[in-house]
């Protein structure tokens, strides 16, 4: 795969996550020609998850005419380096987007994503042209994304980050399964979950300045998965309307979905949710 900086990913690129049967969902998608717009994405993933969750999605992104980055966060995938800041995500998305010359971007985050990308934006203003959430995580100012769960989630948190030896925080197989992949087979949410690294605490408990992220009058897009557990469905936690009531005025598009089944066996829909999303 010819990859950019940081695991950005170039359009026109091939992939070995790519088969047949995807292929023949990338020329359906591009036949369509229902958005002519060429978009620029930088798509950021979440906590226990890395750049290659967004590889799938990105090969039909690049099928429909797009260009596609894929960042990858420190401390995730391969970098076993756990002892990492916030600051260090924000700089890797940002110094990808300098370093490729990116302007007019449509920046994505997911999940804990959502939290990099408010602060990206406050860094490059001028380079990005809208903001999506996909069921991410929209900060309050001043709070951490570990304040923004429920009590008893957080402090299940505090006490696996305190069991680990580097300050990580591995989520139990029937935690993932039942809220991050509950739309999918045991099978496969199984095989998923072995290649789930220990997530850094760190960054989970910082608390963000978001001042400037809210004087901002930015392009925001939420993107909901209905079947999303990994927050309570609801007003009081959940993704929609409690996070992306926060963005105020933005645009609502929503699919069928759970936390991460989509981006790896769905990535037709989730390409063609991130356009609707992020086109004029």
């Amino acid at each position: 795969m010819n990859q950019g900086m940081n695991g950005g990913v170039a359009a026109g690129s091939q992939s070995s996550y790519a088969n047949i049967q995807t292929q023949y969902a990338y020329e359906g998608a591009r036949d369509m020609n229902w958005c002519s717009q060429s978009i620029t994405f930088v798509l950021v993933h979440g906590s226990w998850g890395d750049s290659s969750y967004w590889w799938k999605t990105a090969e039909v992104l690049h099928g429909m005419g797009h260009t596609v980055y894929t960042p990858n966060l420190p401390g995730h995938g391969m970098d076993r380096n756990k002892n990492v800041t916030h600051a260090m995500y924000v700089d890797t998305v940002v110094q990808c987007i300098i370093h490729h010359q990116l302007t007019n971007i449509v920046l994505v985050g997911h999940s804990f994503g959502g939290t990099v990308i408010s602060k990206v934006v406050e860094l490059v203003p001028d380079r990005v042209r809208r903001l999506v959430y996909m069921d991410a995580f929209v900060v309050r100012n001043g709070y951490s994304t570990a304040d923004e769960i429920p009590p008893q989630g957080k402090q299940e948190w505090i006490q696996l980050a305190q069991q680990s030896s580097d300050n990580t925080i591995m989520l139990p197989f029937a935690v993932w399964r039942e809220t991050f992949m509950n739309n999918a087979s045991i099978e496969l949410a199984f095989q998923i979950y072995c290649t789930v690294t220990p997530e850094p605490a760190g960054p989970l408990f910082e608390k963000l300045d978001l001042t400037e992220f809210y004087r901002l009058s930015m392009p925001k897009s939420y993107l909901y998965l209905t079947d999303d557990t990994a927050l309570p469905q609801g007003e009081q936690y959940g993704w929609h309307p409690h996070m992306s009531s926060r963005l105020g005025m933005f645009r609502l598009i929503t699919a069928h979905g759970d936390h991460m089944t989509p981006f790896h066996i769905h990535p037709l829909l989730v390409a063609e949710k991130l356009v609707e999303a992020g086109r004029d």
